[in-house]
């Protein structure tokens, strides 16, 4: 009887009384950089208008965060590994804080750009940390499941209220005023994780390799370069020469780390299947939902007319599918099988996205909603599942860098997929016919027809604004349709290559 007893009294042990309290602090550091992904895209129309920048200007403001953080959160998960995960998570709060206020206040397309960019230097400490603290504060593997089904549920919240907060804001207040709401959150977080959030590291880490970090650094951002701008330009020297290095840096990388007694990433993670499928499942996702996402504002409030409250009450739909999903996914996942939940969130994403090719500028809110609630369970269901996936298939110790692997498939699928299908949208886009002496910057996005029409007469202004509002919405669903190719394709992928994966069920 005593035997029988004694692993709960072990597990008990590792049951600290304040692991509730401490998730509730990594939730707003999820909130944090979730909120700020979502009101961009809200923001989008108004900054088009106020800084007046080109369509690959546009692009970059989208994408430099994700490009940024991808190159990063390797390097940032392992220094947390070695620093102290509490610490680093503190301290990216702070920055990432103060960071928001150049954001809110950058006066040209150039100053918000590099904002964004040191952005997504602040956002690579959050999110590796947060995974990381959790593997650490849940040693019990269900209670760890719904940890991270809260997790991922504040992410999709965050989603939620970033376009509700933000379309309140952008109706009353300047576009800034959007990336101010980050302060409260940081503080809140700040201030709160200092008392209950408990330090943890890896006990035996060795020396940081900064070689390694600046090949990761250059291999992320000049292979995500050079695909941006061969899809948007086509191939000349300048992309070719910078994925060429780009995959030089990221061979050396691998190369480095399988040499090293104390690698910033353990290569041989990848050798689990059920960890590498889980990544590359993310990492997919992510690039066939994220052109969609980037540009589905736009179409909401320059297309169909909506106001940013109204567009964003719009998108909540996913978010609450997902957060519904995300908090059962651990027990389906464990009643039927890791392959069927995270195969089948795909397909349902894919098919929901097939359905958004029928769009038109007329298309009625029940279709797009549903369309968006089944790929918020999808979405739910796939992401909280890999991520414990991930999560379970490494030591404690490894938290961190697990973690980043996981969010780097994530921010570089962002990247990727607001390049990829995003330069679909603006190449599609380019082709309209519009008016004679229509402006230059018409052509550029349709924040700049909007804007041109402002000053035409009420017949040139009309035609413009039919013309250019038809060639985005040819360029969305023509969009939409290379999304759902990619989810069906991935979800036939993750079915083989989770093949026997389960999460663990011991107490």
């Amino acid at each position: 009887m005593t035997s029988t007893l004694q692993p709960v009294t072990a597990t008990e042990a590792v049951k600290r009384p304040g692991r509730w309290l401490a998730l509730s602090v990594l939730v707003l550091a999820v909130l944090l950089v979730a909120v700020d992904a979502t009101v961009l895209g809200l923001a989008t129309p108004y900054i088009s208008e106020d800084l007046e920048p080109t369509g690959t200007q546009l692009l970059w403001i989208g994408d430099v965060y994700s490009f940024v953080i991808a190159g990063l959160l390797v390097s940032m998960g392992s220094l947390g590994d070695r620093i102290g995960r509490k610490r680093i998570l503190l301290l990216g709060a702070t920055a990432f804080g103060a960071i928001s206020v150049l954001n809110a206040y950058a006066t040209t397309p150039e100053l918000l750009i590099l904002a964004r960019a040191l952005l997504g230097v602040a956002g690579a400490t959050l999110m590796p940390a947060t995974l990381a603290l959790i593997r650490n504060l849940f040693h019990d593997p269900r209670e760890r499941s719904l940890a991270v089904g809260i997790w991922g549920a504040a992410a999709s919240a965050g989603t939620a209220i970033g376009p509700i907060v933000g379309g309140f804001l952008l109706e009353h207040f300047w576009w800034g005023s959007v990336f101010l709401i980050n302060l409260p959150v940081m503080a809140v977080l700040v201030v709160v994780g200092i008392r209950f959030l408990p330090e943890s590291r890896d006990p035996n880490p060795g020396p940081w390799d900064m070689a390694g970090v600046a090949l990761s650094l250059v291999g992320v951002i000049g292979v995500v370069y050079a695909v941006k701008e061969t899809a948007a330009h086509g191939i000349t020297w300048e992309p070719v020469a910078a994925g060429a290095l780009g995959a030089a840096a990221l061979y050396a990388f691998v190369r480095r780390q399988l040499t090293l007694p104390a690698p910033l990433l353990d290569m041989r993670l990848f050798r689990n299947h059920g960890f590498s499928g889980a990544v590359l499942a993310d990492l997919l996702t992510i690039l066939g939902l994220s052109g969609l996402v980037f540009f589905l504002s736009q179409y909401l409030q320059l297309v169909q007319g909506r106001g940013p409250l109204e567009a964003g009450l719009a998108e909540l739909p996913a978010a609450v599918g997902a957060v519904a999903a995300g908090l059962v996914a651990g027990t389906v996942a464990r009643r039927y099988s890791v392959r069927a939940v995270v195969a089948g969130g795909l397909a349902a994403i894919g098919l929901a996205l097939a359905s958004l090719t029928l769009l038109d500028q007329s298309t009625g809110y029940p279709m797009l909603g549903a369309a968006l609630l089944v790929v918020g369970v999808g979405a739910g269901f796939s992401f909280t599942v890999t991520a414990d996936v991930i999560l379970s298939s490494v030591p404690k110790e490894q938290a961190g860098a697990a973690s980043a692997v996981s969010e780097t498939a994530y921010e570089l699928g962002a990247a990727l997929g607001i390049a990829v299908l995003g330069s679909i949208v603006t190449g599609v886009y380019r082709e309209f016919a519009s008016p004679a002496g229509t402006p230059e910057g018409a052509h550029e996005s349709l924040g700049g027809a909007v804007e041109a029409a402002s000053g035409m007469s009420a017949n040139s202004a009309q035609d413009l604004l039919a013309s250019a509002r038809e060639a985005f919405v040819d360029g969305l669903t023509l969009a939409a349709g290379a999304g759902a190719a990619v989810l069906l394709a991935t979800a036939v992928a993750a079915w083989f290559m989770l093949k026997d994966q389960r999460l663990d069920s011991r107490p």
